[in-house]
């Protein structure tokens, strides 16, 4: 591949019907979007989906019931949910992302995720609270936590007193670093040693493709390389390895270029190596600092325009999974 453009017509699925097995991380919009744009990949692929969600949600909703009710955050797992659910099942998905407005005491949580708390509770295993859930809305994909236990997020945070702009303060909770006004230094899970999910362990092991973003860099993607057995399988996985990078700067990643972005991988997970890095050509501008960064995990970068059309920060899902179809081939 040429690694500035993605064109020509899309490779066929072939190794006699074998699908495709692909595992996206992230969480949140980030992932919704990466999920209907694997699902676009059809028929040329026809790939196998597993997504692998970030457990360490406290704002909102989700943040309300895991203080209340202990219990994994659903939120992120609710919207990867939505986004791989059955066109005939329309109804049920929206269902799912309805939220409650006011008054009441139901006022901002969504129906999803009262379901999968419901059905956490009943069931007491959340892979299996997941799988019933995804048979509701005929998921056309797996949907596994990262853990089956939720996790804290912090970080070292500098700026995030506008009052004393250059010291370093600890920023506690995904929501409150993915708002922070100041500068993230580093991030850290906690519990450090938190195990992952047997099933996702499974699941990357057996991958043809692990794929990490778009989505918030420091809360939602990198997370994933902080739990050491994930980190670990990650590694040794056979897979290939695709990075989506983001289309605009968010508070926890003001100053980041999208070339740090790609640092800030292999800053945390030192062994990870990539195959490739795609992009939009708007979003990266000069393209040389991003290539020499994707080269640098080992990767050649892709670009093309995957950005929505009406000039908002958001991948159309269409527009990505057209460019992931000549990526993802098996003839790659």
């Amino acid at each position: 591949m040429s690694g500035d453009a993605i064109g020509g017509a899309p490779t066929a699925s072939g190794g006699a019907g074998r699908r495709t097995k692909v595992v996206a991380f992230g969480g949140g919009h980030g992932l919704g979007a990466s999920l209907r744009a694997l699902r676009r990949t059809s028929p040329d692929l026809d790939p196998d989906i597993t997504a692998v969600v970030t457990v360490g949600d406290d704002g909102g909703s989700s943040g309300r019931l895991r203080a209340e009710r202990g219990g994994l955050p659903p939120g992120d797992l609710r919207q990867a949910l939505a986004a791989l659910a059955d066109d005939d099942r329309k109804l049920t998905a929206d269902l799912f992302q309805h939220r409650f407005e006011p008054p009441g005491p139901l006022t901002g949580h969504t129906v999803g995720n009262l379901v999968l708390l419901g059905l956490m509770e009943l069931l007491g295993d959340p892979v299996e609270a997941l799988a019933h859930a995804a048979g509701m809305v005929r998921a056309v994909g797996r949907v596994l936590p990262m853990s089956c236990q939720p996790l804290g997020i912090e970080a070292d945070v500098r700026g995030a007193d506008l009052t004393r702009p250059d010291e370093v303060v600890i920023v506690r909770g995904q929501h409150n670093i993915a708002v922070t006004p100041g500068q993230v230094e580093s991030v850290r899970i906690t519990p450090a040693d938190a195990p992952a999910c047997p099933q996702a362990v499974a699941a990357i092991a057996e991958a043809d493709w692990l794929i990490f973003g778009p989505g918030s860099w420091y809360t939602s993607v990198i997370p994933h390389l902080l739990v050491p057995e994930l980190a670990a399988a990650i590694v040794a996985s056979p897979a290939r390895r695709l990075v989506t990078l983001n289309l605009a700067e968010e508070s926890e990643t003001l100053g980041l270029s999208l070339a740090d972005h790609l640092a800030a991988l292999r800053w945390y997970l030192p062994a990870l190596k990539v195959d490739t890095v795609l992009a939009d050509g708007k979003a990266v501008g000069d393209p040389e600092p991003v290539r020499h960064a994707a080269e640098s995990l080992g990767a050649q970068l892709a670009v093309a325009p995957v950005a929505a059309p009406d000039g908002t920060a958001r991948h159309d899902p269409g527009a990505l999974g057209a460019a992931l179809v000549p990526v993802l081939g098996p003839g790659r």
